[in-house]
């Protein structure tokens, strides 16, 4: 069973997400109300997938993601949130989360992305994706401004990356290319190298702004 910790601020959503996802199967491993306390579940709990808001008093979303980074904390984490704003988005990106989605979101979506991204893909609502690629081309790379000349892609590569920028998994990668597992591991190694990226979502954040994803 897929296990979850839960960071929002409002008591009620949190239970609500808890009854939700209890009846998709999904089992919530520990609740929290603000970043700080995020940090303390999570590595008290070792889950398979974060939720997080972004909006919370004290230690926010962003916090607690950057500090997950810092960590050396792999757990991916999933921003579930009410607010769209582009600039949001960005940062909670650009600061290790691997989805983003909007609490309008059906039982089946949320499962689903949770499910994604416990398998190692990525995920982010289709509703915010036009305007985060205007976002991200209009704005200076994801990786930073001192960061090294992009290597080209294979057409082979390329095909890992859109798959990878689409929110499969290596396992749903090799199915659909029919190569095994270990293979597409070391075409996102080679992928994330040649991109100077540091995760798949940095990695699909710095393609998109060189539009090598279109």
């Amino acid at each position: 069973m897929t296990r979850v910790v839960v960071v929002d601020d409002q008591t009620l959503v949190r239970q609500g997400i808890r009854t939700l996802l209890d009846v998709a199967g999904i089992e919530v491993a520990g609740e929290a109300g603000d970043g700080a306390a995020a940090l303390d579940v999570v590595e008290a709990t070792r889950p398979d997938v974060v939720l997080l808001d972004l909006r919370m008093p004290g230690h926010d979303g962003i916090w607690a993601l950057e500090q997950l980074r810092e960590r050396g904390c792999d757990i991916p984490v999933l921003v579930l949130t009410t607010f769209d704003d582009d600039t949001l988005v960005l940062d909670a990106l650009r600061a290790g989360a691997r989805g983003y989605l909007l609490k309008d979101v059906t039982l089946e979506q949320l499962t689903r992305a949770v499910e994604a991204l416990a398998a190692g893909g990525t995920l982010i609502a289709p509703s915010i994706t036009e305007r985060l690629l205007r976002a991200i081309r209009s704005g200076p790379s994801p990786v930073g401004t001192g960061a090294p000349p992009m290597e080209p892609l294979t057409e082979r590569e390329l095909e890992v990356l859109r798959l990878v920028a689409e929110g499969y998994s290596n396992r749903e990668i090799a199915g659909s290319l029919f190569l095994a597992e270990g293979t597409v591991k070391n075409h996102v190694s080679t992928i994330l190298l040649k991109l100077g990226a540091r995760d798949r979502t940095n990695a699909v954040l710095r393609a998109l702004h060189e539009g090598v994803l279109r």
